[in-house]
């Protein structure tokens, strides 16, 4: 997501990791919601509210320190690669950074799933995680921008693609 929504004064903090398992089909399994208490925006804009549906009540209430969240997040990978609608390892990298935490495990492997859509005939230029799976014909469910919901949206996509024939993006 561009940076066109933050005001000065305001960073990029993750609110909200959302992962989801799949299996060698890209079926979803596991799914991982954790929402990401910002140490230094503690209030959510208004603009972010609407985008994710996470109002700041839900953060304050269900929402823990980043590091904690990250840590969670690397539990639930368990090593696996982490598969991603563009960049998301470079937002964690910047977390580290704006947190100061210098001494956060690494991130697994990282894919960039955009180039393995692009292959597969899908026109990724203007388009968010959310989009992935209605762009091949599958519905999206739950709210856009969501953590988890978009990545169930890109596992949907993914596994649309495989269902017919499409290469598996993590084969060698």
């Amino acid at each position: 997501m561009t940076n066109h929504w933050l005001q000065p004064g305001q960073f990029q903090e993750i609110v909200q990791i959302g992962a989801v398992k799949v299996d060698s089909a890209f079926n979803p399994g596991e799914t991982l919601d954790v929402l990401v208490r910002p140490r230094i925006n503690s209030e959510l804009s208004s603009y972010l509210v609407t985008l994710t549906g996470i109002a700041n009540s839900e953060v304050q209430a269900r929402g823990i320190d980043f590091a904690e969240a990250y840590k969670a997040f690397l539990e639930f990978v368990g090593g696996l690669p982490i598969v991603a609608f563009g960049r998301d390892d470079k937002v964690l990298i910047d977390n580290f950074r704006l947190y100061g935490m210098n001494d956060a495990p690494p991130l697994p492997p990282f894919i960039d799933i955009r180039f393995w859509l692009k292959e597969h005939g899908v026109d990724t230029r203007g388009l968010h995680a959310c989009d992935v799976a209605p762009s091949v014909g599958v519905p999206f469910s739950g709210h856009k921008h969501n953590g988890l919901d978009d990545a169930l949206a890109v596992a949907a996509g993914i596994a649309a693609l495989i269902a017919r024939g499409a290469r598996l993006p993590l084969a060698a």
